[in-house]
């Protein structure tokens, strides 16, 4: 959090670029497209960037317009960020200072300059100007349909004259194909997410839509073509060169140095089945089971209540219907909370009776579920099904046992009588 405290205040640092307004641009005015390769020094920078660059020699205009400013005044940055309420700010920089950071990190930068007209290029630059100015550069950032990358292009949609033609794609991809393709290099990163977006990121998008990353926009920029009167073909991209090759100094982003989900799933198998054998073959009483199963459900229950919340309370469209709730649900809180009262025990046995079941279906219907859920799911799943299916187990077991005792002592009870 100190870091990205401190990633923030350095970006407020650069606003105070001054902008003049009522600026009449010359013939010579350069709007481009600056697209950055994605950073793996922090999770953030994992997508890349874009930016819009202003430059006007006679006028004495460079600007960069920057949509990827955290707004440093919102307290709770990150719980806003889980409930969709993320506002994100314009913020204005030289050329220079757009440039330093990623020369430093090693990171490719590309500008694209954009093929507009006197007139559009004034209509871009006097909404730029507008949007910069501080009652209106904030905005409400949603990572799939209005960030960085999506504000540039509309403008470009908005301010170019003529019909815009993407090029054809043919290739099926869904939002969750395009995050995967940036964090799959991070196992646990590509995990979380795959936890907390649901099955409305896995429905087949369009080229437009994809252009929600910045590869994605650049690249479809490079075919694009304009249709003025009906008649005249130009493309939109004028000139493209590299501003700063990558030179790979950037240092790696970091995880959790225990492996990947799957392998760590199938280690936490053979740690359930072990605790299992035990619970079902000790003669006497052990807390042993207790304390693993307070452990294990109460993981998954703060992991379920995260879910539950993305679902009900967040803005973000694509988590209000997630899978991954079957088996990673809040419910599973009733084990660490009321396993050591005995009063509570009937709650626990139904809640074990009730995962067993859910889980079992959830299991045999994996391959039909409409959601594209970790495989890791599965073998997590398999862990939490064994420990509900022993408690059923030995709930059964506990009965049988109290039935043949009870039955012998009332048997003994009638020998006793009868002599």
């Amino acid at each position: 959090m100190r870091k990205l405290l401190l990633i923030i205040i350095c970006f407020i640092l650069l606003f105070p670029i001054v902008i003049k307004a009522q600026i009449q641009l010359s013939e010579s005015a350069k709007i481009s497209l600056m697209t950055t390769s994605p950073w793996s020094g922090a999770s953030y920078a994992l997508y890349g960037h874009t930016a819009i660059y202003v430059v006007d020699d006679s006028t004495d205009i460079e600007a960069v317009f920057n949509y990827g400013f955290f707004d440093s005044s919102q307290p709770n940055f990150i719980f806003n960020f889980m409930r969709g309420k993320t506002d994100y700010v314009l913020g204005v920089q030289s050329l220079e200072q757009f440039v330093e950071d990623y020369r430093e990190k090693g990171v490719e930068v590309v500008e694209q300059e954009l093929n507009m007209t006197k007139d559009e290029k004034q209509k871009m630059w006097n909404a730029l100007y507008i949007n910069q100015l501080p009652e209106n550069r904030g905005y409400r950032y949603n990572y799939f349909y209005d960030n960085c990358v999506t504000r540039p292009r509309d403008l470009i949609e908005t301010y170019i004259d003529g019909e815009i033609i993407y090029p054809t794609d043919d290739r099926v991809q869904t939002y969750r194909d395009l995050i995967h393709e940036c964090v799959d290099s991070y196992p646990w990163m590509k995990f979380g997410i795959d936890l907390v977006i649901g099955s409305d990121a896995d429905k087949p998008i369009s080229l437009r839509q994809k252009m929600f990353l910045p590869v994605y926009l650049k690249e479809a920029l490079g075919e694009t073509y304009i249709v003025r009167n009906d008649s005249v073909n130009a493309p939109v991209v004028s000139d493209s060169k590299i501003v700063i090759d990558k030179t790979g100094k950037d240092k790696r982003y970091s995880e959790w140095n225990i492996g990947s989900p799957l392998p760590i799933s199938f280690a936490l198998i053979i740690i359930s089945i072990f605790i299992s054998m035990i619970q079902y073959n000790t003669i006497g009483k052990t807390k042993l089971q207790k304390i693993f199963d307070s452990i294990l459900f109460g993981v998954v229950g703060v992991g379920g209540a995260i879910i539950f919340f993305m679902m009900f309370f967040s803005e973000h469209p694509a988590t209000s219907s997630n899978w991954n709730f079957v088996w990673m649900n809040l419910f599973a809180l009733v084990i660490p909370l009321f396993v050591w009262l005995k009063p509570m025990k009937n709650v626990v046995n139904i809640y074990h009776f009730i995962n067993f079941v859910a889980l079992s279906l959830f299991l045999l219907l994996w391959w039909f579920i409409p959601q594209q859920l970790p495989i890791a799911s599965i073998t997590f799943s398999m862990s939490i099904l064994i420990r509900s299916a022993t408690n059923v187990l030995m709930l059964r077991k506990d009965k049988l046992y109290n039935r043949k005792y009870s039955s012998s002592k009332q048997l003994k009870a009638g020998w006793g009588t009868t002599l």
